[in-house]
C-alpha cells in the first residue's frame, strides 16, 4: 500500500462506496462523514473516519493537512425519486448549499494547511451546460447554462477552482447520468418498462449522457494519478443517446415494449421542476478524457445495462 493519504467525502454514496473499494488496497483512505460510525460499518478498512459536515470550517480541517489528495463527492441528491422530495425552495437551497459551502470549506482547509494536497478532484455535473432538447455537442469548452442546476454547477466549480490558485491541481468531474439499478434516475426510467408501459420521454430528441459506475470510478482514479488532467472533465460515455434510442435499448434489455410516449406535462405533475432532469439532456462528450488516453470499459448502452442488471450479453 502507498503511504499516500486520500480524503474522500460522500464515501457512503453510490460512487463513493465503489471508489473506496477501488482505492482501499493502494492508498490510505480517510473517510469524511456526517456519521463516522456508520461509515466505518459500511466501509471497513479505511485508515480513519472523521466527523464532517458541509461547513466553511471545522475541526476536520486538520486531517487535510498532509493528505496527498482530496476527492469531494458530497452533495444533497438531485434526483430524489418519484416519491421523494420535490424541489421546494428549501430543498433547492439545500442542493446548492451542500455543494457550494461544503466545497468552500474543503478549500479553506487546504489554504490553512502547512502541507497542501497535490490534487483535488471535485464532483460537478453535465447540468453545467444547461437544458437541451437537441444533440448540440458539448465538450469541456462549452459555455454554461442559465437554469438552476447550471448555476449551481457554475458556483460549485468556482469554489473548487480556488484550490488551483493554492497550487493544488484541481479537476471538476462533470458527471452524466450514472447508471445504477438501485438509485438515481435509472430506477425511475426502468419502472414504466417493468409495468409494460415504457417509451420515450417527449420530445425524445434530448440526449442522455450516461456513464457506467465502473467508468465513473475509473475516471476519478485517472484524474488522481495522471498529472496532465486538470480543470473540467466530462464523465460520460463516448456514445450518449437520444432519449428515444435510450428507451428502445432499455426496452430491449428488459424485454418490454417501448412504444408508449411519456408527455412532459405528466412528469411536471409528478416531479415539478425536478422533471428537468429527464425532460432535457446534454450531448456531453468526454473529449478531454479520450484525448488524454482514458479507455472506457463501457462505450455502448446495451452492454452497460446488461452488466448492471446481471443479464446475459
Amino acid at each position: 500500500m502507498s503511504n499516500k493519504r486520500i480524503i474522500i467525502t460522500g464515501a457512503t454514496g453510490l460512487i463513493g462506496r465503489k471508489l473506496v473499494a477501488e482505492l482501499r488496497d493502494d492508498y490510505q483512505l480517510v473517510i469524511f462523514s456526517r456519521n463516522p460510525e456508520r461509515a466505518r460499518a459500511l466501509l471497513p478498512g479505511a485508515a480513519d473516519y472523521v466527523a464532517w459536515q458541509p461547513a466553511e470550517q471545522g475541526p476536520w480541517a486538520a486531517a487535510i493537512d498532509g493528505a496527498w489528495a482530496v476527492v469531494h463527492l458530497a452533495g444533497a441528491p438531485v434526483a430524489t425519486g418519484l416519491l421523494g422530495r420535490r424541489w421546494t425552495p428549501e430543498y433547492k437551497a439545500e442542493i446548492r448549499n451542500s455543494r457550494i459551502i461544503g466545497t468552500r470549506g474543503i478549500v479553506n482547509a487546504m489554504a490553512g494547511a502547512q502541507q497542501r494536497p497535490s490534487v483535488f478532484v471535485c464532483a460537478s455535473a453535465v447540468g453545467y451546460y444547461g437544458p437541451y432538447r437537441d444533440n448540440t455537442p458539448l465538450d469541456e469548452n462549452a459555455p454554461p447554462g442559465k437554469d438552476f442546476l447550471a448555476q449551481v454547477c457554475v458556483a460549485w466549480e468556482a469554489e473548487a477552482a480556488k484550490a488551483e490558485a493554492l497550487g493544488v491541481r484541481t479537476v471538476m468531474l462533470r458527471t452524466g447520468l450514472v447508471l445504477d439499478p438501485d438509485s438515481g434516475a435509472l430506477p425511475q426510467l426502468m419502472l414504466p418498462f417493468k409495468l409494460l408501459t415504457g417509451g420515450p420521454i417527449l420530445p425524445g430528441t434530448q440526449v442522455y449522457p450516461w456513464i457506467h459506475p465502473a467508468d465513473e470510478v475509473g475516471l476519478i482514479r485517472f484524474a488522481l494519478e495522471h498529472e496532465q488532467v486538470r480543470g473540467p472533465l466530462n464523465a460520460s460515455a463516448p456514445k450518449p443517446l437520444a432519449n428515444r434510442d435510450f428507451a428502445a435499448v432499455l426496452g430491449k434489455v428488459l424485454g418490454s415494449p417501448s412504444w408508449l410516449p411519456v408527455p412532459e406535462f405528466s412528469l411536471r405533475i409528478a416531479l415539478g421542476e425536478m422533471a428537468d432532469v429527464v425532460v432535457y439532456g446534454q450531448n456531453a462528450l468526454p473529449r478531454k478524457a479520450l484525448s488524454l488516453g482514458y479507455r472506457f470499459h463501457f462505450t455502448e448502452l446495451e452492454p452497460a445495462l446488461r452488466d448492471l442488471l446481471n443479464l446475459p450479453h
